[in-house]
């Protein structure tokens, strides 16, 4: 389990007041959620991803990950074994020269044996459809792919919390398409695990109707959260996701026009 307890930071500035980015934050994230993670920019959403795995220590509260601390340095290694990272831009975080050493180079650094490691990264190259480029540089590839290739290579990895920081904002409508169908994957492969097996998804998103697919949403305006429920209740609460900065998805606008046409609250269930 992901304790996050009263955590506070703020960015200093050029400015009088230092930025506050995240107020006094308390959450859980408990194993198998798939939880999205919404707020417009400067909400805070992104300074708390990166508190999960130190990446950001807060500078009062404390961040737990199974009971290991971050604020302990001795913590923070196996820490990020349990947390991996998908970044906005792939190519801040692809370092190798071809496509089948980026997914083998976490396996290195942790150990795996070499016979392993190569049924690992064919593995996991034909999971992400990426194995006629398993000899590719990276840099060779497309936005979408070289995103599947930094998702692959963290899940290679095996970790047991999965973050990730808006990581179809720079894709095309089919690179978003095929990376939201491997998060329905990983949330259907929880489905059939038992608890201690499964991976916990935190997914920042822009996109209201990407956050459809989680079973939590989570939503921060000015470090502080200020909806914590499933994505259908949300959604419901227009006027105030409205005054914040943030639109629900185009079914959840139309339905109170619907309704009040005469149609009836059951049109819902033509969307779910």
């Amino acid at each position: 389990m992901i304790n996050i307890s009263n955590i506070s930071y703020s960015y200093d500035t050029n400015q009088k007041k230092p930025i506050k980015a995240l107020d006094e934050i308390n959450l859980q994230f408990r194993e198998g959620e798939f939880i999205a993670l919404m707020g417009h920019n400067s909400s805070g959403k992104t300074t708390l991803a990166r508190t999960l795995n130190g990446l950001i220590q807060p500078q009062s509260g404390e961040v737990s990950i199974d009971e290991l601390s971050t604020t302990n340095p001795q913590d923070i290694i196996p820490i990020r074994r349990k947390v991996g990272m998908v970044f906005q831009n792939p190519d801040n975080q692809i370092i190798t020269t071809s496509v089948e050493r980026e997914v083998a180079f976490g396996l290195e650094n942790l150990g795996v044996k070499t016979e392993m490691m190569h049924q690992v990264v064919t593995a996991i190259l034909e999971r992400f459809n990426l194995t006629k480029y398993r000899k590719h540089p990276p840099h060779l590839l497309s936005g979408g792919e070289k995103q599947r290739l930094a998702l692959a290579s963290v899940l290679a990895m095996n970790p047991k919390y999965l973050v990730l920081d808006e990581p179809t904002s720079m894709l095309d409508p089919q690179g978003r398409h095929d990376l939201l169908n491997l998060l329905a994957e990983i949330k259907a492969d929880n489905a059939e695990k038992k608890t201690t097996d499964q991976i916990t998804i935190i997914f920042i998103t822009q996109f209201p109707e990407e956050a459809l697919y989680a079973d939590r949403l989570i939503v921060m305006e000015k470090g502080k959260v200020v909806f914590d429920e499933t994505p259908e209740i949300v959604f419901q609460n227009i006027a105030q996701l409205k005054k914040i900065g943030l639109e629900a998805p185009v079914e959840y606008e139309i339905l109170p026009l619907l309704v009040e046409k005469g149609f009836g609250v059951e049109v819902l269930d033509k969307f779910r």
